[in-house]
């Protein structure tokens, strides 16, 4: 671990003390841009923290070199998305105690205000503000006018969250984990993200555990995430314009056996499971007519909802080496869920 200056130009106020969060694999091609970007924060950040997944490319000696203010935690094998963020969540919060810790992805590019409205918007919320336990920024990716929206629980289910008004915020079950700023209290309440779910819904879970304990999720229009999304096709099936993303087999896996374990853990209600076995079931209908590896990834989806029913969790298998989280179209949400920008 290299131990970082601090980033922060200039004395900030009490409770906005902010540490920076971003997992990386195989990063070297787009870390440069986002670690940039959290430099030109308009609020500075103190410290800015790379948890390394044991990287084969030139992404630790990037960093090291061009960045030498950030602090580089490496670690010695591949964790998955869910470990990389337990690493440093524990890190920012335990050791270093932070009031606030801002969570990424390796490519994603905050706007440089974003910081600035999330902590400015968790300020308007006052007095009401103490049952806030996360503040999301609005995800796009601007040169194809895709977007991953927030979902809300709408009886039986989850759908995307309309977009709050100008200026305002509005109150979501679950978002992304890139550009989630975390308030540190209410991690030593509810607990790190759950690293034996290596990668997918890692941060639905975390938001559905949240919720649990009664903390609200804010989502704000004016803090901006530009935000990969891979490479989704747009596919017109049955009159309706939908998109599709190609997933290798050991992801749907995790994809299938997280979400059936999460919902199962909290949502355990007839209408709700059924409403999730029929998503699944509708994606497993979109591998046949589109994907590139039918059987392949039906085997996996199948093993994935036996192994979620029983519980039995970990790290069951891994990517190719020669992958890395930005190609797999960043893990952290079903690919159905990604919506066409208005």
């Amino acid at each position: 671990m290299h131990s970082p200056a601090d980033t922060s130009s200039h004395t900030q106020e009490p409770g906005s003390r902010v540490a920076s969060i971003t997992v990386t694999y195989n990063g070297a091609a787009s870390i440069r841009r986002h670690l940039q970007s959290l430099r030109a924060q308009t609020h500075r950040l103190h410290e800015i923290v790379v948890v390394d997944n044991a990287s084969s490319d030139d992404t630790r000696r990037l960093v090291a070199d061009e960045f030498p203010e950030v602090t580089l935690v490496e670690l010695g094998n591949n964790v998955g998305v869910a470990g990389g963020l337990a690493a440093g969540i524990n890190y920012a919060v335990q050791k270093k105690q932070y009031d606030w810790i801002w969570t990424f992805d390796q490519d994603s590019v905050p706007a440089p205000d974003a910081l600035e409205q999330l902590l400015t918007a968790f300020d308007d919320l006052s007095p009401d503000n103490d049952s806030v336990a996360l503040l999301a920024p609005t995800c796009r990716h601007s040169s194809s006018g895709m977007s991953y929206p927030a979902l809300s629980w709408l009886g039986s289910g989850f759908a995307p969250s309309e977009l709050p008004t100008a200026h305002d915020v509005d109150f979501v079950d679950m978002v992304i984990s890139s550009g989630s700023l975390i308030r540190s209290s209410v991690v030593d309440k509810v607990g790190l993200p759950r690293e034996d779910f290596f990668i997918d819904f890692v941060d639905y879970e975390y938001c559905l555990r949240l919720r649990k304990y009664g903390f609200r999720i804010a989502l704000v229009r004016d803090a901006v995430l530009e935000h990969s999304i891979g490479s989704p096709a747009m596919i017109t099936f049955l009159g309706t314009e939908k998109s599709w993303a190609d997933h290798a087999s050991w992801r749907e896996y995790y994809m299938a056996r997280n979400e059936i374990f999460t919902i199962w853990q909290y949502r355990p209600f007839l209408a709700t499971k059924f409403f999730v076995l029929r998503r699944l079931a509708q994606h497993a209908l979109g591998i046949l007519l589109f994907g590139s590896e039918k059987l392949a990834c039906l085997t996996m989806i199948c093993r994935g909802v036996i192994d979620g029913l029983t519980g039995r969790l970990g790290i069951r298998y891994l990517p190719h080496q020669s992958r890395t989280f930005e190609t797999v179209a960043h893990p952290l949400r079903p690919a159905s869920l990604v919506e066409k920008s208005q």
